[in-house]
């Protein structure tokens, strides 16, 4: 059965990461620019994607929809980071409420 996140194709390199979103502009965010990454969690689920890893530059940023092909390796690379916070992870994977739950900020 097609899930929701199946339309979102997401292409990671070295220098960005790029979301093409079915119904949206495509989403691109060069590592350089990361200030910060989140979990956002909705309550519009299972019809559409309810928990978004979102990755927000100054000027730039992208949402990933937990489920999406390319989720997991885009997670690998951010939960490395200095100061990842893994206990938000798990309060948002609990959560069945519209929150942001603050994974890592840029020093």
């Amino acid at each position: 059965m097609k899930q929701p996140e199946d339309d979102f194709i997401i292409t990671v390199t070295a220098e960005f990461v790029k979301v093409e979103h079915p119904e949206r502009e495509t989403e691109t965010l060069f590592w350089n620019d990361l200030e910060a990454i989140l979990l956002i969690n909705t309550d519009s689920g299972p019809w559409l994607p309810d928990i978004w890893l979102t990755l927000a530059g100054n000027d730039s940023g992208c949402m990933i929809p937990h489920g999406t092909k390319g989720f997991e390796q885009v997670y690998d690379i951010v939960s490395k980071y200095k100061g990842f916070d893994f206990e938000n992870v798990t309060r948002s994977m609990t959560s069945t409420n519209n929150a942001e739950f603050l994974l890592w900020t840029k020093p």
